[in-house]
């Protein structure tokens, strides 16, 4: 019974951590769309849509085929994340 709340306590600790404010004149991201995609060409992936800051304000980026890439295995979607202890836009890529 004295070990849960120990491992509690370190669980707890471990996992708070403060997220940096949105830089001035950032809003936070608008939820998601959903879209549907269309049946796929050959040797094309789908690349999903995402909002995109503009300096102003965020606006919606349609999601859209792209060409696989020879030598190159799986996609990875563009995403918002910490970096820096700022938020940035990772652009998708592939590796």
């Amino acid at each position: 019974m004295l070990a849960a709340p120990v491992l509690m306590g370190v669980s707890l600790s471990a996992c708070a951590q403060p997220v940096p404010a949105y830089p001035p004149g950032y809003q936070p991201l608008p939820p998601l769309r959903v879209e549907p995609a269309p049946p796929p060409p050959a040797g094309f992936i789908w690349r999903p849509g995402h909002w995109a800051w503009n300096g102003y304000r965020y606006h919606w980026v349609r999601g859209h085929y792209i060409r696989r890439a020879r030598g190159w295995h799986r996609w990875v979607d563009g995403h918002w994340a910490i970096i820096g202890g700022a938020w940035r836009w990772v652009p998708g890529h592939w590796v």
